[in-house]
């Protein structure tokens, strides 16, 4: 046997190895789908797949075939996906509007693979998780110009349902009208009355009255099968390619900075690691305290001696008790580890009602 049959009988014996392990690896990916779809997550994962790939190279004692190796790792990541995505084709994904909206569009992002299922309402879109019909659901949080979606948070405090999720989508406002419309002809614009308070000052300078929609995507859809020119929409890019309309004008926004902030909403708790951390590590939970002086005070003092960062802290009416409140608290670190766990037990002496409502890395999905 001369020296290239030799090597290439050692190949031969590595790829039966590789074969093993890969077939050993996908295995496991079909554990980790499993996984994602009961808890709402996606596939994708850029900040773990970076992670790997950075862990992993540090193996490699011969830098001249590195950048080889991560693209090996690279290419290994994207097989695992795939498969996953074939895996997770299956899963349902409800959410608030029809395509174009943007709640689809984050939906999308999430879950590209999944089949989408529109709902007229937001808590229609959050029972069919409840009940079972659907795996997870994807709705707004806040928007970064018209602040909290009360009728999601409210849902949050009285539902069963966990965070797992959360993304931020960009905002882009478009005036869009049928294909014989012009500026001059366009007397009304309709759209979703958020999108509407967004583009206030465009719509004031140029003397458009107004009428509320219950979608932005909705109302493109409206002036769509109208067919009337004197009738404009404010919607999405997404909703103009899903309707056939025309762009009077793009990205009429008041402000360059609006942002969305949309979370996906499962029946199971994603619960991180308590070893090691991630960065953007963040946990959303709501509580109500006793009706005595201090006891909110008290509450939040508790947070940061235990030392978690406190984003967001809201406050919104209890439906049924009149004079009462509920708070939203968004907070960052891992709260899945023996100091979290202290901390919860702590709140929950002094609150009247605790809920965690789940643990995400902050901005996971591109």
């Amino acid at each position: 046997m001369n020296e290239l049959e030799s090597a290439r009988k050692e190949i031969n014996r590595i790829d039966v190895e590789m074969a093993r392990l890969f077939e050993e690896r996908m295995k496991t990916c079909k554990q980790i789908a499993a996984y994602k779809k009961s808890n709402g997550l996606s596939v994708r994962d850029p900040a773990r797949e970076t992670e790997l790939i950075n862990r992993n190279r540090a193996y490699i004692t011969d830098p001249d075939i590195e950048t080889y190796y991560v693209g090996f790792m690279r290419n290994t990541i994207d097989l695992s996906c795939a498969y996953q995505s074939r895996l997770m084709s299956g899963m349902k994904v409800t959410y608030c509007g029809t395509e174009g909206a943007y709640a689809y569009i984050a939906a999308k992002k999430m879950f590209p693979e999944c089949e989408l299922i529109k709902h007229s309402d937001f808590t229609d879109a959050y029972r069919a998780v409840e009940n079972g019909e659907c795996d997870c659901t994807v709705l707004p949080l806040e928007n970064s110009y018209a602040g909290e979606v009360g009728a999601v948070m409210d849902l949050i405090f009285s539902g069963e349902l966990y965070i797992n999720q959360v993304i931020d989508v960009p905002i882009i406002h478009n005036l869009v009208a049928c294909e014989n419309a012009t500026a001059e002809t366009i007397k009304t614009v309709i759209s979703h009355p958020q999108a509407l308070s967004q583009c206030n000052e465009y719509i004031h300078r140029h003397g458009f009255e107004t009428k509320a929609y219950s979608n932005t995507a909705l109302a493109a859809k409206y002036v769509m099968e109208s067919g009337d020119p004197t009738i404009a929409a404010i919607a999405s890019e997404e909703a103009i390619a899903a309707f056939g309309l025309k762009v009077i004008e793009s990205d009429i926004n008041d402000s360059r900075n609006n942002t969305t902030r949309f979370a996906s909403f499962s029946r199971s708790q994603n619960r991180p690691s308590s070893s090691g951390k991630r960065e953007n590590e963040n946990f959303i939970m709501v509580f109500t305290v006793q009706n005595e002086a201090g006891s909110l005070a008290k509450a939040l003092n508790i947070i940061g001696i235990h030392g978690f960062n406190m984003r967001s802290l809201r406050s919104r009416p209890m439906k049924e008790l009149q004079w009462n409140y509920y708070f939203y608290i968004e907070a960052e670190g891992n709260i899945n580890t023996e100091n979290g766990r202290e901390m919860l037990q702590e709140l929950s002496a002094i609150c009247a009602k605790l809920k965690l409502i789940g643990s995400y890395y902050a901005n996971n999905v591109k």
